[in-house]
């Protein structure tokens, strides 16, 4: 029974793990319920009246959503400045009461300096907030001189409440947040792994729905390794650890996307395209006989599948006994080609790719829990440790350029903050009209839609999603409103639910979390004892309005179209995409060691960019269909581009300890016209007049056939690489056609 209990337990863990990566969801939302909760108990012992309640619970959430910061110090001397700038903004506020033009003016300046502010990192970002969120909060109020000093003792107590949860109460390090994204990292790995033993079994019914389970888990351990790379910096010891984990991740998430792929390309009638994994609908592959139902070697492949997903939920150490060691080392003995079953070469590669798979897993066990009982290792597992060793010995630190910024109207910042003071401005003209109380909701809403939107594009979807949420929100309200009646404590404990699945939702969903907050402020509005259809009515025009003047003022107000934008950082995934691949590849033909890893996670991050500001294309509403799956099969065949990019880097970084891999100088004429292809690409989406043009021609590994008859047509190089090669040359090719550059045809050689 204690055995079960501990499998249920530890079962539960990963499962959470896995769904909110790092806990940062949970954190955020119990940090935030837990500060205004204290906050209104201590108002409540002070007596305070509903309307202070209601401040307090503002002021608490704001203070503690706002914080930004990674590491606890800089954390603590924002919220400190946080108070005198929240107390400022009250009393300017409780000042220009009366005066209507006078106090829409400086709202109209204190959201043009907030949002400028945010060009001065995490700091500004915060500053800005609790200075906007704090005039936000005694307009809605009503502060006056007379009750600003009641006030001045609410934001006070709600800034102290935020301060005791966040460093005492619900305590949260940068190495403790690594930590848990670890484990996130593993759980989700675990996850890839039960999604390929999924697409092992399933029949011609079920294998769309395994395949989508597949690339959903590829999507999701991609995601997590991002999480990771943010976090390194502020929570490992030195540079070096932090290297040594970005390492080991990256030859996971590498490893385990191959053994996907091989085991896609066994069950196939044809080696399957990259692409398969990362475009969304994309066909299974037309299936073989290569995996008869009951044969032996699929039977060992399902139960090697299931030995690599408890290798990576329970790692080998001296208290585990000798059974997990028994099959790490059986994994492992694969590389070796040992004791590989009898089965066509497809499916004795999936064999290969689990012990690839295996190392990966060894490796990532030692850079994250340190050394391991080696006293049961097989001679794969030494070797393998060995060349860990090697690898960890020559991974040195290195330090990143700073890129150069734009200035003026041309910095992001600069421009968002002129955009949204004049849609507030149009904001405030068109609330007055709807409410001449209440005309502050319009001017939220335009405030909100700017927030991490860079186009005018994903504005309109962001004002869309948060309308959606409104609507649905303001029946929400109602109901609520109507069940709850004027019970205050009852109120109270609805909205820190609904506070609690606002943030928790947040990540996820932009109308969910609208959906919340517009049901919390129904009750907010109940206990103020102005609630009524109509105000609630009134949210939804204001929200309409507000995301309206958002934006008008984003299309004709220094606008950045989504073309533009999207060609931009299309451009910006192609220069990181050349760059990683002529590094590699000129490592791998032995020029010098650089900084593969970091150029690899620059890549990645450049396309995570591309792919978010891609959703106004690719969002299921939009009319122009054609040009949404343009969109989608570009991103798509960007990321099967960013994958085997990857995989040379991962490679070339072995070169010098690993003796099974060896540089070879022909690569580098076989990544000439990759290079060449990619700067081709680049060169018409920076300037759609360019005159160039996509090469083609023979095969990579025709092109390293050597002069002189009788040598080893590959030299010392893998036949993996080779493989990364010819697959980065077809997808970088097939980009050719949906971003409309000609092809060449292919150049015959003369004969004779």
């Amino acid at each position: 029974m204690r055995a079960v209990a501990a499998t249920l337990r530890a079962r539960s863990r990963d499962l959470v793990a896995a769904s909110d990566p790092g806990l940062l969801r949970l954190t955020a939302g119990l940090r935030t319920v837990a500060a205004i909760a204290l906050t209104l108990a201590v108002l409540a012992l002070l007596r305070a009246d509903v309307s202070h309640l209601v401040a307090g619970a503002i002021a608490a959430m704001v203070a503690t959503f706002a914080i930004r910061e990674k590491e606890r110090g800089p954390q603590a001397v924002t919220l400190a400045l946080g108070l005198p700038v929240a107390f400022a903004s009250l009393t300017l506020a409780a000042l220009l009461h009366s005066r209507v033009v006078g106090g829409d003016v400086f709202f109209v300046v204190l959201i043009f300096c907030a949002v400028y502010g945010r060009r001065y990192g995490d700091r500004g970002t915060a500053l800005g907030l609790i200075g906007f969120q704090t005039y936000f909060l005694s307009l809605f109020v009503g502060a006056t001189l007379s009750t600003l000093p009641q006030l001045y003792g609410v934001v006070a107590i709600a800034f102290a409440a935020s301060a005791l949860v966040r460093f005492v109460l619900v305590p949260e390090t940068p190495e403790g947040i690594l930590g848990r994204l670890r484990d996130a990292f593993r759980a989700r790995l675990a996850q890839l792994v039960s999604a390929q033993l999924e697409l092992l079994d399933a029949g011609p019914d079920e294998a769309e729905t395994a395949l989508e389970h597949l690339r959903e888990g590829t999507a999701r351990l991609h995601e997590t390794a991002m999480m990771i790379q943010g976090r390194l910096e502020q929570g490992t010891a030195d540079a070096a650890v932090a290297r040594l984990v970005q390492r080991r991740i990256a030859d996971a998430e590498i490893a385990a996307e191959r053994l996907g792929l091989l085991l896609l390309t066994a069950r196939s009638a044809e080696r399957a395209d990259t692409l398969t994994l990362h475009l969304p609908g994309a066909p299974v592959p037309p299936r073989g006989g290569r995996l008869p139902v009951g044969d032996e070697a699929t039977a060992t492949l399902r139960r090697d599948l299931e030995a690599l997903r408890l290798l990576v939920l329970r790692p080998v150490s001296g208290d585990s006994g000798t059974g997990l060691a028994h099959v790490r080392n059986r994994l492992l003995g694969y590389r070796d080609e040992e004791n590989l079953p009898k089965a066509p070469p497809a499916v004795q590669d999936v064999f290969r790719g689990i012990g690839e798979a295996g190392r990966a897993v060894l490796g990532l066990r030692i850079a994250l829990d340190g050394p391991q009982d080696e006293s049961d290792d097989s001679p794969s597992t030494t070797r393998s440790r060995e060349e860990l060793d090697a690898e960890d010995v020559a991974i040195d630190a290195g330090e990143e350029e700073p890129e150069e910024e734009p200035t003026g109207l041309r910095r992001p910042t600069t421009r968002a903050a002129v955009q949204v003071a004049v849609g507030s401005s149009l904001a405030i003209v068109g609330g007055e009209f709807l409410s001449s109380q209440r005309w502050y909701w319009a001017v939220l809403t335009c405030w909100i839609v700017f927030i991490n939107t860079a186009s005018t594009g994903e504005i309109l979807v962001k004002g869309y999603r948060r309308l959606l949420g409104t609507v649905l929100g303001v029946v929400a309200g109602l109901l609520l409103a109507g069940l709850v009646g004027h019970h205050t404590w009852t109120a109270f404990a609805l909205v820190l639910l609904l506070v609690f699945a606002m943030f928790y939702t947040a990540p996820l969903s932009y109308t969910l979390m609208s959906f919340f907050v517009t049901a919390a402020l129904g009750l907010l509005y109940t206990l103020l004892h102005t609630y009524s259809l109509s105000v609630l009515i009134l949210r939804v025009e204001e929200t309409a309005l507000g995301a309206a003047c958002g934006i008008i003022a984003a299309a004709f107000v220094l606008p950045v179209h989504t073309d533009r934008r999207t060609n931009d950082l299309l451009g910006t995934v192609l220069d990181r995409l050349s760059d990683v691949t002529e590094a590699a590849v000129d490592q791998l033909s032995g020029g010098p060691a650089v900084d593969l890893l970091d150029m690899a996670r620059d890549l990645d991050q450049a396309l995570a960019d591309l792919r978010a500001a891609t959703q106004p294309l690719t969002h299921p509403v939009t009319p122009m269909r054609a040009r949404r799956d343009t969109a989608r099969y570009v991103v798509a065949l960007l990321e099967t581009c960013a994958y085997h990019a990857r995989s040379l880097a991962a490679t070339a970084e072995l070169l010098p300890g690993n003796p099974s891999i060896a540089a070879d100088p022909r690569l580098r004429r076989a990544g000439e016209r990759i290079l060449r292809n990619i700067g081709a690409i680049a060169a018409r989406v920076a300037d759609e007049r360019a005159e160039v043009e996509v090469e083609t021609g023979p095969s990579i590994a025709a092109l390293l056939e050597s002069d002189r008859p009788g040598t080893s047509r590959y030299g010392r190089v893998t036949d993996r690489v080779l493989r990364h090669l010819q697959r980065l040359d077809e997808a970088v090719t097939g980009l050719a056609r949906p971003l409309k550059v000609p092809v060449a045809a292919p150049v015959k050689k003369a004969k004779g």
